[in-house]
């Protein structure tokens, strides 16, 4: 796949397109993809999505912080993986805002050689987004693009709460509530946080399991429910598998700190300052407050024990 962060010019071949913010790259959002590629090799053309670096609300809002499933590095990545030619990464600026769709339309048009746009079902774009399906298929005609109507993609899955249309807020909505089983149906993937390992309070040490602290590389990626997961962490191109907290640690009186420590099984290595990847695979239990530290550190190994038993079978 080819990024363009700016105007391509002459160097892009003619290709059919598709337009979104593509937060997390879910199933949906591939199920999209996988029509713009279909529709290219008919016609011979190249395919491509235009996105964006960073959220428009955000751009409009000042105020506004995303919380985001991917950051725009973690987007790119996960849509090389689409198999899609070009990802045209446009700034989405004030300017663009106001544009109409059939201006925008033009500018897709003239500079970045769509022939055809393939349109989510939901999808609108435009200044207020007042325009319609029908009006972005009489702007085609008028311009020389030929616009076509995405199927929608529908997931369900027996026993669980992952049914209906697949969405990027779903998702969201599925994290902030922990549960991260049914948040990786509908993505397709396990969700995961980068970030780097820092300095932290050592007490996981001292009571004989050490963690990682994690701090996330991006502020505005959303951050799961508090609690006890079951992860595995990838570090330096090893797989391993671990129980993650996140949470205020109230029996340490931790205050209003929010930390995100994972304990990595059957490893012991100075890891400060390295990068690090925790995939969730499962919610374990809500974070709870005990009475003594000898009674934390029973939980711990009991957490330890069944969690081991769920990565088993991953």
């Amino acid at each position: 796949m080819q990024l363009f962060c700016e105007t391509p010019g002459f160097d892009i071949r003619p290709n059919v397109a598709t337009i979104g913010f593509f937060d997390g790259v879910h199933r949906g959002h591939r199920y999209l993809i996988e029509q713009v590629r279909a529709v290219a090799a008919g016609r011979g053309l190249a395919s491509s999505v235009v996105t964006f670096p960073v959220h428009p609300r955000k751009v409009m809002q000042a105020d506004y912080h995303p919380k985001l499933l991917t950051t725009c590095d973690e987007k790119v990545s996960l849509l090389a993986k689409t198999g899609v030619d070009y990802c045209m990464m446009l700034d989405f600026t004030p300017e663009i805002a106001r544009l109409s769709a059939r201006e925008f339309m033009s500018i897709l048009k003239e500079r970045y050689q769509i022939q055809a746009l393939v349109v989510g079902y939901d999808h609108r774009f435009g200044h207020n987004r007042s325009d319609g399906f029908e009006d972005y298929v009489r702007y085609g005609c008028e311009l020389g693009m030929e616009v076509l109507l995405a199927r929608a993609y529908s997931y369900r899955k027996e026993a669980s709460e992952t049914e209906g249309t697949v969405s990027s807020s779903v998702i969201r909505s599925l994290l902030q509530k922990g549960n991260v089983s049914d948040a990786a149906e509908y993505l397709g993937y396990d969700f995961f946080l980068d970030g780097t390992v820092v300095g932290g309070y050592q007490v996981g040490r001292k009571i004989g399991f050490p963690t990682a602290n994690l701090r996330v590389s991006d502020s505005d990626k959303l951050i799961p429910a508090d609690g006890v997961y079951a992860v595995h962490v990838h570090l330096e191109g090893v797989r391993y598998g671990g129980m993650l907290s996140i949470g205020y640690r109230p029996t340490l009186a931790n205050g209003a700190d929010r930390s995100i420590e994972v304990h990595i099984f059957n490893f012991n290595a100075d890891i400060y300052n390295s990068p690090i990847r925790v995939s969730f695979v499962r919610y374990m239990r809500p974070e709870l407050k005990f009475g003594t530290v000898e009674q934390l550190v029973a939980r711990i190994r009991r957490d330890e024990e069944e969690i081991k038993e769920v990565l088993s079978g991953f």
